[in-house]
């Protein structure tokens, strides 16, 4: 499901994202330090997010952070990372999104 070249993202059932109070937690596993940010595909049951910064000083993190709120529509404060925030692997919580409204926003990003 990683895609070379151009294209929606399908996403075919493996990418779970959980409804919680308030908005919803998926599995996220970045790539820190690439050329440039963005969705590179499905890793598992978690959604792979190449980020250009480093993984230096939370430098990845907030990148993640900010990356997500943008791709959502949310405020940076509606994300959190929950746990694995000194890993590649990540639990992610965002509030004020549906599962359905996670899912099209990450299927309609265009794979680098």
């Amino acid at each position: 499901m990683c895609g070379s070249g151009r294209g929606s993202l399908a996403l075919e059932g493996s990418f779970v994202v959980r409804e919680v109070t308030g908005g919803v937690t998926f599995a996220v596993r970045v790539q820190p330090g690439a050329k440039r940010s963005g969705v590179v595909g499905i890793y598992g049951e978690a959604v792979k997010i190449a980020l250009a910064a480093p993984a230096v000083d939370g430098k990845a993190n907030e990148a993640l952070v900010r990356f997500l709120a943008t791709l959502l529509d949310v405020p940076r404060m509606s994300v959190e990372i929950v746990s694995g925030v000194s890993s590649r692997s990540k639990v992610v919580r965002v509030l004020g999104v549906t599962s359905s409204q996670v899912v099209d926003g990450i299927a309609g990003v265009e794979l680098g």
